[in-house]
């Protein structure tokens, strides 16, 4: 491991690892939150009598949640340490996850949701930060790229679990294990995670310092080229994840649990790509890894929109095609992160992290919705794909006008 500002993580090799499992189980509570449900879509539209839009939005909910969620929690980290907010946010959002069993209507559902988002944010942007409280440069890169492994596990397997939950329950049953896993997790950090942020590091709570902070942030090349990456690239990826449990479904006639196999073949080529990236951490630049990770993403996605005009898309070779989308996508998320915060101290990791974050899921959860503009009001292939091929040349373009200043800093 290379040098760290903070001691207070040991540096063995299994203490490194069990970091990795702990963060990786934190951060997995969102993806896990947003994929768990997604083969009961169809259900959960006629059990509430709302429309497929309706639930759709659930989905938003959770992102604009997580976008505000970690606007707030990672100054307040910063502030207070990396410990006490993340464990609040554990708690509320177990509490939430059990509600959302009880829900009468898709607009308390839509709440509930939002309110998952806030406290989930905990678990994204604390997890980033206590990474930058430890580790930078190729180290960061190298600790990200295990993170995304375990990440990935959740979204491969939450539609399977999903799928596999709704031969044995109705759809509410998800939210009760979705509640369970984050009761553990409360638990896990309770006991084992400790604080990586020394008093004497930690920034006073002013909202005067905050803002001064993230215009700073904002106004920064470094930082925000590829923080607008992540987010765009992060867009087109939730656009996939938000619109193909109809698309397969009701377009191309899945069942609830072939279009689960099919989310977790595509997830395994988001593994294989953060793999990929980590093997070649130290033979490539960290800016070449993520052009090349944007390129091969675009490219997946411009095969996906001709599929879809020429009617040729069938279910095997969508699912070929999003695997090597998501298999760009590996290379792009662990290298944007990476040098978005390595170009700032430790001090406002915390804010920098909440910033970024936020920014990804708010164009998650916004950009996605444009899928939905149809006559209909339901996503198709087309519109899915159209809005997926939109998100990702813009992606391209922020990295080679703003992106490739931070090149410096991986």
């Amino acid at each position: 491991m290379g040098e760290t500002e903070n001691q207070v993580w040991p540096r063995s090799r299994r203490s490194v690892a069990f970091l990795v499992l702990v963060l990786g189980m934190l951060t997995a509570t969102g993806p896990l939150a947003t994929d768990l449900y997604l083969p009961a879509f169809p259900e959960i539209a006629a059990d509430l009598g709302a429309a497929e839009a309706q639930i759709q939005l659930t989905l938003t909910a959770m992102m604009v949640g997580l976008a505000l969620g970690q606007l707030i929690i990672g100054p307040l980290s910063d502030g207070l340490g990396r410990r006490t907010p993340m464990l609040v946010g554990v708690a509320v959002f177990t509490i939430a996850s059990f509600l959302c069993v009880l829900v009468p209507s898709a607009g308390v559902f839509v709440a509930l949701r939002f309110v998952q988002g806030v406290a989930g944010a905990a678990g994204a942007v604390i997890s980033r930060a206590v990474v930058r409280d430890l580790f930078s440069g190729d180290d960061a890169a190298r600790f990200f790229s295990r993170l995304v492994l375990v990440i990935g596990v959740a979204p491969m397997l939450g539609p399977i679990v999903g799928g596999q939950l709704l031969l044995v329950g109705p759809w509410q049953l998800c939210f009760v294990v979705l509640g369970a896993v984050s009761a553990l997790s409360f638990v896990v950090v309770f006991f084992w995670l400790p604080e990586t942020l020394p008093g004497e590091q930690r920034q006073a709570m002013r909202v005067s310092g905050l803002l001064v902070t993230v215009w700073r942030l904002v106004r920064d090349a470094r930082f925000v080229g590829p923080a607008l990456t992540l987010g765009l690239t992060f867009a087109m990826m939730f656009t996939y994840i938000s619109a193909f449990s109809f698309v397969s479904q009701d377009e191309f006639g899945a069942s609830a649990q072939a279009y689960s196999v099919m989310f977790a073949i595509n997830t395994v080529g988001l593994i294989c790509g953060t793999q990929v990236n980590g093997f070649l951490i130290g033979r490539m630049e960290t800016s070449r890894r993520l052009a090349g990770g944007l390129c091969l993403a675009l490219l997946a996605v411009v095969v996906l929109l001709s599929l879809a005009v020429s009617g040729a898309a069938s279910l095997v070779s969508l699912t070929a095609t999003l695997f090597v989308m998501m298999f760009g996508v590996g290379f792009v998320m662990p290298n944007a992160t990476t040098l978005a915060l390595s170009s700032q101290v430790p001090a406002v990791a915390g804010t920098a992290s909440a910033l970024m974050g936020s920014m990804q899921f708010a164009m998650g959860g916004g950009l996605a919705s444009l899928a939905g503009l149809t006559a209909s009001g339901d996503a198709t292939l087309m519109s899915m794909t159209s809005v997926m091929v939109g998100l990702g040349v813009l992606a391209v373009l922020v990295f080679l006008v703003l992106g490739r200043r931070a090149a410096r800093f991986g």
